[in-house]
């Protein structure tokens, strides 16, 4: 019997491989070394695999693409409902393969290796800025333990270190003084390395097409466009712009019965840093929207008079991101004039 669908379940060294044949029935399972992957794949027919997106899923997925199969990538929140009885890697990968062969199954964009290193060029800079946020916080801190505030402003926060630092006739003992020239230190190496990538990812941003088109939309600068690109992937597994901004949860969170539409604020699934930035972005252009006589400027204007702030920000980020979806997909150029129109 050829197999035409398998599941399998991810692992650091032990893989559970499930598969079936045309008409659902179980044709191979089977426990595999990490080492043993590869082969195993190479001397099977061409099938569908279905994997969860999870840690390695997207290496996995660009070795199995090349030995000529198609892979799918799912959610691990939309295999569960699959699992039968206890969960085990063995049920976890029958789970796998009978949610890869539902029609109406929303699959992860797999991403090749340049989008990786994007990736990880965001997720370290992510991990840096959050390393200097919890830096300065134990910095004021540590000197309203003494009576000194200092204002929410990291500028702030740095010409008062250095003030603290150079004065030697204050209250402040000699210990901890020279901690916080050791925290001022501290911060300075942050500030420099969060530089160095800030210049990373311009330079991505000046070498893409597709981050220079997606550059123009009011609200998306570099940051945003190249963390958009690396997050996008195959495009193919989204069928309308509408889809791509519910995968970045800027839709509204929806529990609807008998008949009776009940919605809340935003879902919030899929990449929270992607979401994040772009409605950070869309604060940015609704605060430079003010006083402008363009139709785009006007038309947020007027959506900023009807809603609170933060909606307008949300609405804005949702059309951004249908906007973009549009572009990447088209390959078409931005024009402002279209977007006020479609809205």
């Amino acid at each position: 019997m050829q197999v035409v669908r398998i599941g399998l379940d991810l692992a650091k060294y032990v893989f559970e491989v499930h598969g079936v044949d045309n008409h659902g029935k179980v044709v191979v399972r089977k426990r595999l070394r990490r080492d043993a992957v590869a082969g195993f794949f190479a001397n099977l027919p061409a099938c569908l695999v279905g994997m969860e997106a999870s840690n390695g899923a997207h290496y996995w997925a660009r070795v199995l693409t090349e030995l000529g199969h198609q892979v799918r990538l799912i959610s691990p929140q939309f295999v569960t409902p699959y699992v039968k009885s206890n969960k085990n890697d063995q049920n976890d990968a029958e789970a796998i393969c009978e949610a890869v062969g539902r029609p109406s199954m929303r699959f992860v964009p797999p991403k090749s290796t340049d989008q990786l290193a994007v990736q990880a060029v965001h997720r370290i800079r992510r991990r840096l800025v959050a390393d200097r946020v919890r830096l300065v916080n134990q910095i004021r801190g540590l000197l309203s333990e003494h009576g000194i505030v200092i204002a929410r402003d990291i500028a702030q926060l740095r010409r008062g270190l250095a003030v603290i630092v150079g004065n030697i006739n204050d209250d402040l003992s000699e210990m901890l003084r020279a901690l916080m020239r050791e925290l001022q230190e501290e911060l300075s190496e942050l500030d420099t390395r969060i530089a160095a990538y800030d210049r990373r990812i311009r330079e991505i941003f000046r070498t893409s097409e597709q981050c220079q088109r997606l550059g123009k939309i009011e609200g998306v600068g570099p940051v945003t466009a190249t963390a958009l690109v690396a997050a996008v992937g195959d495009r193919s597994c989204f069928k309308n712009g509408r889809q791509f901004a519910a995968w970045l949860g800027l839709v509204p969170k929806q529990r609807s019965s008998g008949g009776r539409a009940r919605l809340f604020g935003i879902s919030k699934r899929g990449d929270r840093y992607l979401r994040t930035l772009m409605i950070h972005g869309a604060r940015a252009a609704l605060s430079r929207a003010n006083g402008k006589q363009d139709p785009r400027s006007l038309w947020l204007g007027k959506m900023r008079q009807r809603r609170h702030p933060n909606v307008a920000a949300v609405a804005l980020a949702n059309k951004n991101a249908r906007i973009g979806w549009a572009m990447l997909t088209g390959g078409a150029a931005y024009e402002p004039a279209l977007s006020v129109k479609a809205a």
